[in-house]
Parts: structure tokens; C-alpha cells; sequence
């Protein structure tokens, strides 16, 4: 049983705290028992090579991607194996992601830091704009890249695919869908029926140091590998997951 935390947010991200640097994440999850860490900052992924590096003396696997926000407002999850999906899904961001410039006063700063915390690159575009392209239009991008699309916190009332929608489209192809740290699984299911039988995870959304490893999932697999969490994602081979509360 591997404990995943799939929703960690850096320096990068203008709401993450300036403690959320590389080494102060790895150390906290490694910390907390958490052994596959998944980094989302806001529309972009150009934090995640660091984490990956910071995480080699733990034990911990960084599952590298991004919290990429749909032109409906909606908050989704998408994950990638390698380096070239992953500069290819940055690309993708920066074409989409409108131009509009970050106030640091008033959202928060963005920055990509090294493992020694110096300042490497400032995002001058505000992150947490949406993106001109749709949830499915997003979905079928990071499905032809080979990756992992998971809609963010559905049951919250905003910025979720229920809170802006009012539901989760029938036709939309996602690999699960993440339950906040506030909600159980029979409470959201009470209200969704319709979505019974999907694979839930649940993440903590960390912004904070304290956060990280505060709701995690349990994943069954054989490793610590991209694909074992693909299986265990859709229940193959024996693969599975479980919600921790």
C-alpha cells in the first residue's frame, strides 16, 4: 500500500506559501509518511523537475504535472510520465493561457525556485486565469500526450466541475475524479448518485507546509511507477484504490 497525495501546490503557484519550496515539501512529505507526491501548480509545470530532484534522497516519487483551469472556471488535474509531455503540455499552457499580468500584492508571487531556494524564473502572466480552451478539449490534450486527467475537488461549489457545471459530463473522459479533504466518499455519492462506481481520490491541496500529507489515498500496486498508478487508477491487474477516510 503506497500512500499518494495528489494535489501539492509550490512557490509557483501565486496562492502557494513562500515556504513551499522544493526541499521544505520533500522533507514534509517524506516526513508524513506520503510516498508519491503529485505537484499541481496553477497552469503550469515548471516547478515539477525540481521537485523530482529534491525527492531523489527520500523516498518519495513526484508525479509531475499541473492544476490547469478549463474556460468554464473548472479545476482539473493532469499528469505526465516523462520530460517531453511535459514541456509539450507547457507549451500547450502557454498558448491558452491568456495574457494577463500577475499583481504580486494582490495574488501572490510566481516564482520557480532551485534546491538552494534561489530564484531561477518569475511568471509575469497571472496563473490562475483560465485557460481559452475547454474541460474537454483539456482532457483530450492530456490523453493524447499519454497522461492522467483527474477533475479537481468536485465537490466543492466553486471552481469544480459540479460547482460551475452543475455536473460531471457523461461524455467527458477523465481516469477519476478527486474528493476534497472535507467531504467523505458516502457523503458526495448521498448527492451523486450517478457517480457511483467511479474511482475517487482524495488530495490534500496543500498551499501550506502543515497541509501537505492531510488527506492522501491509498493506492495498491506493485511500485512507485507512473503506470502502476495508471492501473490502479482504473482497477487492473490486480491494481486498485481506496480512500483513506
Amino acid at each position: 500500500m503506497f500512500k499518494v497525495d495528489l494535489h501539492t501546490h509550490t512557490v509557483l503557484s501565486p496562492c502557494g506559501d513562500l515556504e513551499m519550496s522544493p526541499r521544505n515539501i520533500v522533507a514534509r512529505a517524506s516526513a508524513k509518511g506520503i510516498h508519491i507526491l503529485g505537484i499541481t501548480d496553477h497552469n503550469s509545470t515548471r516547478q515539477c523537475q525540481v521537485l523530482q530532484e529534491a525527492a531523489k534522497p527520500y523516498n518519495l516519487m513526484i508525479l509531475a504535472g499541473a492544476e490547469v483551469t478549463s474556460k468554464e472556471e473548472a479545476h482539473c488535474l493532469a499528469f505526465f510520465q516523462n520530460q517531453e509531455q511535459l514541456a509539450e503540455f507547457q507549451l500547450y499552457l502557454d498558448a491558452h493561457l491568456p495574457n494577463v499580468p500577475n499583481e504580486p500584492n494582490r495574488f501572490g508571487y510566481q516564482v520557480v525556485v532551485n534546491l538552494e531556494d534561489d530564484i531561477l524564473y518569475q511568471e509575469e502572466r497571472l496563473l490562475i486565469s483560465a485557460l481559452d480552451q475547454s474541460i474537454n478539449q483539456i482532457a483530450e490534450k492530456v490523453h493524447a500526450l499519454d497522461g492522467l486527467f483527474i477533475p479537481a475537488h468536485v465537490n466543492r461549489a466553486r471552481n469544480s466541475l459540479i460547482g460551475q457545471l452543475g455536473f460531471v459530463p457523461f461524455d467527458l473522459s477523465f481516469d477519476a475524479l478527486e474528493l476534497s479533504k472535507h467531504i467523505s466518499y458516502r457523503q458526495f455519492i448521498q448527492k451523486h448518485e450517478y457517480l457511483e462506481g467511479k474511482t475517487f481520490i482524495q488530495s490534500s491541496d496543500a498551499h501550506f507546509i502543515e497541509d501537505i500529507g492531510s488527506a492522501y489515498t491509498q493506492f495498491y500496486m506493485e511500485e512507485a511507477s507512473f503506470d502502476e498508478v495508471r492501473l490502479a487508477l482504473h482497477g487492473q491487474q490486480g491494481r486498485k484504490v481506496a480512500l483513506a477516510s
